[in-house]
């Protein structure tokens, strides 16, 4: 019997990568005419989108199982199991775990439809082996979960539980069957992979591990970190970034505003001069690097001139790639109690804005790419990713091939040029 099992993921990468292990688990349990939604609770727009997602997938399969998951899941699961088009609500601990799968019951009632556990009380993160992600040139790796941090903006420690780090054994292995399967780029990826090691024996850190990672996997030709934390990135990784050319040149911060009061009320670690002083350091050691940044727009009392502070760290930082998100006002959080709210369409409006100057940075960036030879991961539909991540459409070669191109124009959705050679 063919097995029909289909996940809808939302949010982070982190997400993609769970969603793959879901599938594998179901597959392995023998369940069939299953729906995994693998929600995201960042944002109330992330949630109105998974709503209507599954509503959409009803619609589309009248006959299959629902079972929704993730953050928003753990955080509002009596909401998500009052919908009729939802058989099962699945909680952040348990939905990586093979014994759900295996015991997996729809039931008729609300009570049954809830499996979901208290997630601050996890204390470990499993490292999951799985052979490559279905149909992708680059392979995900958590290598942490939870974050210890209570930002006054985000609804994600509720909904992960606290920081938990994966044995530098099992990353390096499950890395080293990447490779063996023909994977050429792994990123890791976690909710706060900076905080990765203390909870580990000894003295771990997100830079111990990477140095590990290229010690223990020679043949692995790129890897590539995800969103990190500036102010929490040790010197081991910066020594790593630097000295090894595996590690690409492209690092996406969690910046969130570029204004110091407003970072001081969201409750972040850093200032705006860590921001720009982390980033002068590694362009020094690395002068190639891109950086992109996670920034909200709108966050309770932030006036037009604290805005433009976010504006002006974009160009004076020279972000590239940027995902903003208009404030979204999280029941149960600090910040939805702060009096002066941002009304919504202002909030909207800056993040417009926003995203117009990435897209200029963006356009600055390829146009400065034009006229050099790039090493490109091929992955589908004729497109490719740079060292700096970069789109780069290709007409020749295969996904998972590293190949040569030589970059003879750009537009708006990336370069493009001629193929030189496949890297051996």
């Amino acid at each position: 019997m063919t097995q029909n099992i289909r996940t809808l993921t939302f949010g982070c990468r982190l997400n993609t990568y769970e969603s793959e292990v879901m599938r594998a688990e179901a597959e392995k349990a023998g369940l069939d005419d299953l729906i995994i939604v693998n929600s995201c609770a960042v944002t109330g727009e992330a949630v109105r989108q998974t709503r209507q997602a599954i509503r959409k997938a009803r619609r589309e399969n009248p006959d299959a199982k629902i079972l929704v998951t993730g953050c928003a899941a753990q955080t509002e699961a009596e909401s998500f199991a009052s919908m009729a088009e939802v058989d099962l609500v699945i909680g952040n601990a348990d939905k990586l775990e093979a014994r759900t799968y295996q015991r997996l019951a729809f039931g008729v009632n609300l009570n049954d439809k809830i499996q979901v556990n208290d997630i601050m009380s996890v204390t470990e993160t499993a490292g999951h082996l799985i052979e490559g992600l279905d149909g992708r040139a680059r392979a995900f790796v958590q290598v942490q979960n939870g974050c210890d941090h209570r930002c006054t903006f985000c609804i994600i420690p509720y909904g992960r539980g606290p920081s938990r780090s994966v044995p530098a054994g099992a990353v390096v292995d499950q890395i080293r069957k990447l490779v063996g399967n023909g994977y050429r780029e792994v990123v890791l990826t976690g909710v706060d992979i900076t905080s990765y090691g203390p909870d580990l024996p000894g003295s771990q850190s997100l830079g111990t591990l990477v140095q590990q990672i290229l010690r223990h996997v020679p043949d692995l030709p790129r890897l590539r970190i995800s969103s990190i934390d500036s102010i929490e990135a040790d010197m081991a990784l910066k020594d790593a970034i630097a000295g090894d050319a595996r590690v690409m040149p492209h690092l996406h911060l969690s910046l969130q505003s570029g204004d110091d009061m407003i970072l001081k009320r969201m409750k972040r670690r850093h200032l705006r001069a860590d921001t720009l002083a982390f980033v002068a350091e590694m362009r020094a050691a690395r002068p190639n690097m891109v950086f992109g940044a996670d920034i909200i727009a709108g966050f309770p009392t932030e006036t037009e001139d604290m805005f433009e502070n976010s504006l002006g760290i974009v160009t004076e930082a020279n972000l590239t790639y940027l995902h903003v998100f208009p404030y979204s006002r999280r029941q149960g959080t600090p910040a939805a109690r702060i009096p002066n709210q941002v009304p919504r369409a202002l909030a909207k409006e800056r993040a417009a804005r926003l995203r117009a100057l990435g897209d200029a940075q963006f356009a600055r960036l390829c146009q400065s790419r034009v006229g050099l030879i790039e090493k490109v991961l091929v992955e589908r539909d004729g497109i490719g990713r740079t060292e700096q991540f970069v789109p780069v459409r290709v007409e020749q070669g295969k996904p998972g091939e590293i190949v040569e191109i030589e970059i003879r124009g750009a537009d708006a959705g990336g370069l493009f040029g001629a193929r030189d050679k496949v890297e051996a």
